[in-house]
């Protein structure tokens, strides 16, 4: 875990989300699954990003601008600078001979660089729009669906491994259906390594800090 201040390289618009690139400078890749927290200019708090692709001397995150933070971090321009913590958390256990990979809305951000890492295996991913959907251009393999048409009623009969990032009703579903599903669960976070409990969630009665119990756990 480094925290390192790197230039912004290019942005650029994947429907209604923006994919950062910065300079890597010495920080490493991590395991796909695995977060960043990113500091904006002149915000006082970072925010947590999966990184979406790992390029050569880059680092890559897709980012919805929903809030004050994240429309800090999507109106950055090429030469700005940030400061970058990571990689930081838990990520997927990539040892699965069947994996299937499983998104939803801005969910699908860690699942380009996981793809490359497992060899491109197929992908289910659903948004609420086809504006949305076009995120779905960076992972290869890819059957898409936009509601009412729900990931759920996409998945095959057979025996796969799931790895999946959404938003929660989408990952709650799939525990009922996938029961060793690998899920990456998504929660505010203040400081990423566990000490200001902010993104602590109760799951099954029990109070996960996500950002070193997960962010990805196994559904059972």
């Amino acid at each position: 875990m480094r925290r390192r201040l790197l230039s912004v390289t290019s942005t650029e618009q994947v429907g209604p989300y923006t994919l950062l690139r910065v300079e890597s400078g010495d920080l490493e890749s991590g395991v796909p699954g695995q977060f960043f927290m990113l500091e904006a200019p002149g915000r006082v708090l970072p925010r947590p990003m999966s990184l979406c692709l790992a390029l050569a001397g880059e680092l890559a995150f897709l980012i919805d601008p929903i809030g004050p933070g994240t429309r800090a971090l999507c109106a950055l321009e090429p030469g700005d600078e940030l400061h970058v913590l990571g990689p930081l958390g838990n990520g997927f256990d990539l040892d699965v001979p069947r994996p299937l990979l499983v998104g939803g809305g801005i969910g699908v951000a860690p699942l380009p660089f996981l793809s490359e890492v497992l060899g491109s295996p197929p992908a289910i991913l659903g948004f609420r729009s086809d504006w949305h959907a076009e995120a779905a251009a960076l992972v290869p393999n890819a059957e898409v669906c936009i509601e009412p048409t729900y990931v759920t009623e996409l998945l095959p009969d057979g025996q796969v491994d799931v790895l999946a990032c959404g938003p929660e009703p989408m990952l709650a579903a799939l525990r009922e259906r996938v029961p060793d599903a690998q899920l990456a669960w998504e929660a505010p976070m203040a400081c990423g390594y566990g000490a200001c409990y902010g993104c602590a969630v109760e799951i099954d009665g029990v109070l996960k800090r996500l950002c070193v119990d997960g962010p990805v756990l196994c559904a059972a």
